[in-house]
């Protein structure tokens, strides 16, 4: 991610959550559910709800045909939680940090996510780079903690996804540069959506499933009333609170996943600066863009375009959405005005 962790803050996501679940706008958020959010449903077809603390957020689930699917993601989101976190020194993320050049044996999944990301770090030369750690750790958004311009100098050079290599045969990943660092956080938790999902088609009975990882939204399945999900896109002015500026209509397979300057801020001697970092500068981006909902099939390519897109500004990220024909995306400009690639509607059926 170019931004500070593999996975934001608890308090971002709980009050910063780009994305909210709606029955008719019923909240469904990381945190939300204790004040009574649910997804609408017919009589008789009420889904098993449950959740996890993963990734520094809350996951929620909601599960319909098979109670017993809970459990299981559960124990998904514990395994890949381990396996991922940046600053959990026995992750693999953290092993390949650590190893100062050295091939690293890694999970399979390790494998290929870090496979998967290197590819989208060619397709969005200069947006998106999973080196971007040597610079994202300097930064704490938690304490407020801006590190000075010789230091993001200093590490700059060691930002380079081509010095990244990923042996999916061996399971190892290798960097070349003994100072880089991986940060995953713009695409961990979509690749982790997606394997949740191939879990509920491959070993369990559901017929429908909304999983949320913080901002990120994963749907399965069709519901049992035969209604779209609906999931309402948060008004960015108001990040702590309920409001949204329109409502997404979704049929699966599909994944929702907002990207906010809200997210994760501080301010220092009049400047603020945000968790977005810009892997060609390793300072916050510059962009006219509060808040970026990318839609699409795959939840990791999701979460990338998330970032990704923020980075790019809303003129140049709208051109790179509509390069898929199964993408869409939603821009909040800091003058309040939104705007939208050409098939955002098609995809979503949006009402605002």
């Amino acid at each position: 991610m170019n931004s500070l962790s593999s996975f934001p803050s608890r308090r971002a996501l709980v009050a910063g959550a780009g994305i909210a679940l709606a029955g008719s706008l019923t909240c469904l958020l990381p945190g939300c559910s204790e004040s009574g959010g649910s997804v609408a449903v017919g009589p008789g077809e009420e889904p098993a709800s449950g959740g996890t603390f993963a990734f520094d957020t809350y996951c929620t689930f909601s599960v319909y045909g098979d109670d017993a699917a809970l459990s299981k993601l559960t124990q998904a989101c514990a395994r890949y939680d381990k396996l991922f976190n940046l600053y959990s020194s026995d992750s693999d993320i953290a092993r390949i940090n650590a190893a100062k050049g050295a091939a690293v044996e890694v999970d399979p999944a390790t494998a290929d996510l870090v496979s998967q990301a290197l590819a989208y770090c060619a397709e969005f030369d200069g947006l998106f780079d999973i080196t971007i750690g040597a610079v994202s750790t300097l930064w704490d958004f938690d304490e407020g903690v801006r590190p000075s311009d010789e230091a993001v100098s200093a590490a700059l050079p060691h930002v380079g996804w081509r010095g990244v290599h990923v042996d999916e045969d061996a399971c190892t990943v290798q960097l070349d540069d003994p100072q880089a660092q991986l940060d995953l956080g713009g695409i961990a938790k979509g690749y982790v959506a997606d394997r949740l999902v191939e879990l509920l088609e491959a070993e369990t009975s559901a017929s429908a499933a909304m999983i949320s990882l913080g901002g990120n939204i994963a749907l399965f399945g069709t519901k049992p009333d035969g209604e779209p999900w609906l999931v309402g896109v948060r008004d960015p002015n108001d990040p702590g609170g309920s409001t949204v500026v329109g409502t997404a209509s979704l049929a699966e397979p599909t994944s929702l996943v907002t990207s906010g300057l809200y997210e994760r801020t501080f301010e220092q001697d009049g400047v603020t600066y945000w968790h977005i970092l810009d892997p060609n500068t390793g300072m916050p981006v510059s962009t006219d863009v509060d808040s970026v909902t990318v839609a699409c099939p795959s939840s990791t390519l999701a979460d990338t375009l998330s970032t990704t897109l923020f980075v790019a500004g809303s003129d140049r990220g709208r051109q790179i959405a509509d390069e898929r024909d199964d993408v869409a995306a939603y821009f909040i400009l800091h003058d309040g005005a939104a705007v939208e690639s050409s098939r955002w509607d098609a995809i979503t059926s949006f009402t605002s």
